[in-house]
C-alpha cells in the first residue's frame, strides 16, 4: 500500500480509497481478509484509530464485513456493487470538467484513442 498521503482529504478517507482501489484492480477479492488494523497502521505510520474508521467507512458502505475474532472480509458482490457506484460518481463528478478540458483543447475521440494507454498502479497496460 502506498505510504504517501495527501493534505486535500482525511487520511481515514485516504486509506478507504485506496482498499476500494485495491477490489476494482483485483488486487483483493470478494471474501480476502483486510490486513490487520495493526499491520497498516504500522506500515503506513498512522494511528490505528485512524485505520479502523476507514475500515469502518468500508463497512457503513456494505464493501466489507467484521467475523468476530477473525477480522474483516471483503463482502461478496462488493467489485459489483463499487463498480456500479465508482463509474456514477465519476461520470457526474469528473467527466463533465474533463469533457469540457477535452472540447477546449479541440481534441478529438481519434486523437484521445490513438495515444498510448497509460499504466495502471498495479503495472498493467489499460485495454
Amino acid at each position: 500500500m502506498d505510504l504517501e498521503w495527501n493534505d486535500n482529504q482525511p487520511i481515514y478517507r485516504q486509506l478507504r480509497d485506496r482498499i476500494v482501489a485495491m477490489i476494482l484492480d483485483g488486487a483483493l477479492n470478494e471474501g480476502d481478509p483486510l490486513p490487520s488494523v495493526r499491520n497498516v497502521a504500522a506500515e503506513s505510520r498512522v494511528n490505528p484509530i485512524t485505520v479502523m474508521k476507514g475500515y469502518q467507512q468500508l463497512v457503513d458502505e456494505g464493501l466489507v464485513e467484521t467475523r468476530r475474532g477473525l477480522g474483516m472480509f471483503i463482502n461478496d458482490g462488493a467489485r459489483k456493487l463499487l463498480l456500479r457506484d465508482e463509474r456514477e460518481r465519476f461520470l457526474k463528478d469528473e467527466w463533465p470538467r474533463i469533457r469540457e478540458h477535452i472540447e477546449r483543447l479541440e481534441l478529438t475521440a481519434e486523437e484521445l484513442l490513438a495515444r498510448p494507454a497509460a499504466k495502471r498502479r498495479t503495472g498493467k497496460k489499460e485495454t
